[in-house]
């Protein structure tokens, strides 16, 4: 039942740096900036942890013969309305974006439809000074999920 309702979250903030998916009490995969490669993902499972490399180059292995053999699936595709649903189902649990493209014309461009969206929204800023930020933090949980496939 607990996995059917624990919240799933993903935080995107380029304030702080902070970039992770969360599964609240189970695990969490944070990624995380290195020097020598670009990044590395660190993965909290209960209590253990484990750094993946997912851009370093892999050994390959040698294989004496390789068989090669033809699966045919067919896989079911997602509708245009079933993907929107999932969508839906995403709650924005945080929201802030100040923005400067570097070209004073084409912010003040943007001035004015930012405006609009903080009035319907909130969140949007844009700024002559060369800042770019972004903190998103959007929740879901796996119930609400399985019912944006059925049209409950």
């Amino acid at each position: 039942m607990y996995l059917l309702l624990m919240p799933m979250i993903l935080v995107i903030d380029t304030k702080n740096e902070q970039y992770f998916i969360q599964l609240k009490g189970i695990a969490r995969a944070d990624v995380i900036k290195d020097d020598k490669e670009i990044f590395i993902v660190k993965l909290k499972l209960f209590f253990l942890k484990f750094y993946i490399h997912p851009l370093k180059a892999k050994k390959e292995k040698k294989s004496e013969t390789s068989k090669a053999v033809k699966v045919d699936k067919k896989t079911k595709k997602l509708s245009f309305r079933t993907v929107i649903r999932i969508i839906k189902s995403f709650k924005v649990k945080q929201f802030y974006m100040n923005i400067d493209t570097g070209d004073c014309i084409a912010n003040s461009k943007l001035y004015p439809v930012f405006s609009f969206l903080n009035y319907q929204f909130g969140g949007f800023h844009v700024n002559y000074k060369g800042q770019n930020t972004l903190v998103l933090a959007v929740e879901n949980r796996p119930i609400r999920i399985i019912k944006s496939f059925f049209n409950i």
